[in-house]
């Protein structure tokens, strides 16, 4: 009786250890791929990647605000390759070399004469940033399941072009 007590115990305390532990430095990786499809960024930047995971995990785990909140930061770093690989990025930075809000960045895509944005991607680029604002900074705005669910097309339209546009693959 008394080997079975001692178990339970240590049983305890080991688990006692692992919830203080928490998850590991660099979070923890998503069980699915719901929202950024994991190909379309897999060996682009290890930053993009992140963020993907990041916006995948907080949908499955139902933080709808956290996810739209993410999408909204992956649309703007892809943006800025984008310019970037083109030589352009200066036409998204003021003159301290600060990069625009995302709206103007959005704005200069649109017009960028270096490429040209399918129509699917320019009617879903204001889409994931309109979400992602509201997640953001709306008080009263809490964003739910089907918030998410309805920009799942537009995700993927928009990450897969930016991806190829920034020549990441």
């Amino acid at each position: 009786m008394e080997a079975i007590r001692n178990f339970a115990l240590t049983a305890k305390a080991i688990q006692a250890d692992a919830a203080v532990a928490g998850p590991p430095t660099e979070g923890l990786r998503a069980g699915t791929d719901g929202v950024v499809l994991l190909s379309l960024v897999k060996g682009t930047r290890g930053y993009i990647e992140k963020i993907a995971n990041q916006a995948n995990g907080t949908y499955e785990n139902g933080w709808y605000d956290a996810c739209a909140v993410m999408l909204r930061r992956l649309l703007e770093t892809l943006l800025i390759e984008s310019f970037e690989a083109v030589g352009r990025a200066s036409s998204i930075q003021n003159s301290n070399g600060d990069f625009y809000f995302l709206r103007d960045m959005i704005d200069a895509a649109l017009k960028e004469p270096s490429w040209n944005l399918g129509r699917n991607c320019k009617q879903a680029m204001p889409r994931l940033k309109d979400v992602g604002d509201k997640s953001a900074h709306s008080r009263r705005f809490v964003a739910q399941k089907g918030d998410i669910e309805k920009l799942l097309p537009d995700v993927r339209v928009v990450v897969q072009e930016l991806i190829y546009l920034a020549n990441l693959k």
